[in-house]
């Protein structure tokens, strides 16, 4: 196996492990316990190679939670399972999120790679996602006004009646089908993002979806060649794709959020054209990705539980925080990391400067030490749901959280209400095989 880092803009600065075919399983299997065995026993590890894994990582989580949960990876990396420890790191400010901090072996590229890498590499990565404070404070005030929860509430009409235009559309095809994710997931996000940066409403949403899907698979820590290759070839086209809208915003200027930041000056210093691209792609993407897993995932979960299902169409008292347990039982965010900067110390084991620690939101929001026996369970009347960490907490607490919550909570309301006989249409959704960025590519029912 080779050990690469990746930094093609805006993909996360996460350190990779690229898998051959032939041995995949064997670095990254679950070891059962076994009572018998003791100086040759080895903890559980993830094994997203394992039949049904991305229909349900949670049996797996538990596996390492209840066993092995303040977890020493192969790979390096450090990865906590349990609520408590995600909170506390999550929340810690003395971690970074800066790669540069972190003890990682030099990077081995493909030949044909290496001018892409290069680029790269030249350009940084600069997004709010990967810097640290002050740096990160910085771009999120130039942007974080146009997040409040009172612009977003006020975006809600407008996120209503694109939810209603996209199921009279499917009603008008008459074919008494509908895929989740093509009719409404994703362009419901995707049309509400562009509209807030004041950026035309691509046509070819197809192309960029793939582009986005190829960088936020970048997150994961393991990666196949071909998946690496098409991160850096994504990367690089939507960097092109976004310096031109850039540019062509200069001279489109409105009332919107790209012409802001292009104008905005903090304490007298303004983005540099680098800084407004990676902020630009980094807002496109998370602007609607985190949307469409929330709606995506939450629908499935709703259709596979359906008493939840016919409380959220016939109990009102459940609006205004069923999202909350949508996100806990099953969020678009799995995991997410920090970097330590000194030694550090959790239960017991102490962690070199320099190293990866991996949250596992995902465990963390089924942790029966924090959601008590019914952790496992969908219960839309939890009273407690919102304390989940689906968007991730401290000062990189998800910038768009409000907004995905408003078109969550209006695509599934407005869904389910629509078509209350709604059932799957298969028995086998097809996941997208990310790691930490979990969703569904397709998700057909009958309506």
């Amino acid at each position: 196996m080779t050990d690469v880092t990746t930094r093609p803009a805006p993909a996360p600065a996460y350190r990779c492990v690229v898998t051959t075919s032939d041995a995949p399983q064997t670095e990254a299997s679950i070891f059962p316990a076994d009572e018998n065995v003791s100086d040759n026993y080895l903890p559980p590890m993830l094994n997203p190679f394992a039949p049904g894994y991305f229909d349900n990582p949670y049996e797996q989580y538990k596996a390492v939670r209840d066993q092995d949960p303040v977890h020493h990876s192969p790979i390096g990396m450090w990865a906590l399972f349990r609520y408590d420890d995600v909170y506390r790191v999550l929340r810690d400010p003395h971690l970074s999120v800066e790669e540069r901090h972190a003890n990682l072996p030099p990077p081995v590229i493909p030949d044909d790679l290496q001018d892409l890498f290069a680029a790269s590499e030249q350009r940084g990565n600069h997004t709010m996602l990967n810097l640290d404070p002050p740096d990160h404070h910085r771009l999120r005030r130039l942007v974080s006004k146009v997040f409040t929860p009172r612009m977003i509430e006020n975006l809600r009409p407008r996120v209503s009646q694109l939810v209603d235009e996209h199921l009279d559309a499917v009603v008008g095809r008459g074919t008494g089908e509908m895929d989740v994710i093509a009719d409404l997931a994703f362009p419901l996000p995707f049309i509400i993002i562009s509209e807030m940066l004041g950026i035309p409403d691509d046509a070819d949403r197809a192309q960029l979806r793939e582009w986005s899907g190829a960088i936020v698979k970048g997150f994961d820590p393991i990666l196949s060649p071909e998946e690496m290759r098409e991160l850096m070839l994504s990367s690089d086209a939507l960097w092109a794709r976004a310096t031109e809208l850039v540019s062509w915003k200069r001279t489109n200027p409105g009332d919107d959020l790209l012409t802001a930041m292009i104008a905005a000056e903090d304490e007298g210093d303004r983005l540099s054209q680098e800084e407004l691209v990676e902020q630009l792609i980094l807002l496109y993407i998370a602007g609607h990705e985190t949307t469409v897993n929330l709606i995506g995932n939450g629908m499935l979960a709703l259709l596979r539980h359906r008493n939840q299902l016919e409380l959220l169409q016939q109990d009102p008292s459940v609006q205004p925080t069923f999202v909350d347990e949508l996100l806990r039982f099953d969020g678009p965010v799995q995991m997410s990391r920090r970097i330590t900067l000194a030694e550090y110390e959790i239960d017991g084991n102490q962690i070199e400067p320099g190293t990866m620690l991996m949250t596992a939101l995902g465990s963390a929001n089924r942790d029966p030490a924090r959601w008590g026996d019914t952790a496992d369970d969908l219960d839309l009347r939890r009273a407690d749901a919102n304390q989940h960490v689906a968007f991730g907490g401290g000062v990189h607490s998800c910038l768009g959280a409000h907004l995905a919550r408003v078109e969550g909570a209006e695509a599934i309301t407005r869904l389910v209400r629509r078509f209350p006989q709604m059932e799957l249409a298969t028995d086998t959704p097809e996941w997208n095989g990310r790691i930490v960025i979990r969703g569904l590519n397709r998700l057909p029912i009958a309506v």
